[in-house]
């Protein structure tokens, strides 16, 4: 009986791992998809998810003051930091 090449073996693991890894990772990193993350607010000492909403939330938030979008990451903390005391004072019982 003849022994398979493990080297044979080996590759066709990996290849059979890898390929079903590409859909997952796809699905995961889908930029027409708003991705959902926890955003700590330090002065009010909690956390807000980040998703469709808060994005909402936080367009109106620049509209209201008259400024063009920036991703809230890219804010210093200062201004983070105003528009988490805003969303508070307009929080509508959320």
């Amino acid at each position: 009986m003849r022994k398979p090449n493990l080297s044979f073996l080996a590759a066709a693991a990996f290849a059979t791992l890898s390929l079903s890894a590409v859909p997952v990772f796809a699905q995961d990193h889908d930029e027409r998809k708003p991705q959902e993350h926890r955003v700590y607010d330090s002065v009010h000492k909690d956390y807000h998810t980040w998703n469709g909403d808060e994005d909402r939330r936080y367009r109106t938030y620049l509209d209201e003051h008259h400024e063009k979008y920036r991703n809230f990451s890219r804010l210093s903390k200062k201004r983070q930091r105003e528009y988490w005391q805003w969303r508070h004072d307009h929080d509508n019982g959320r």
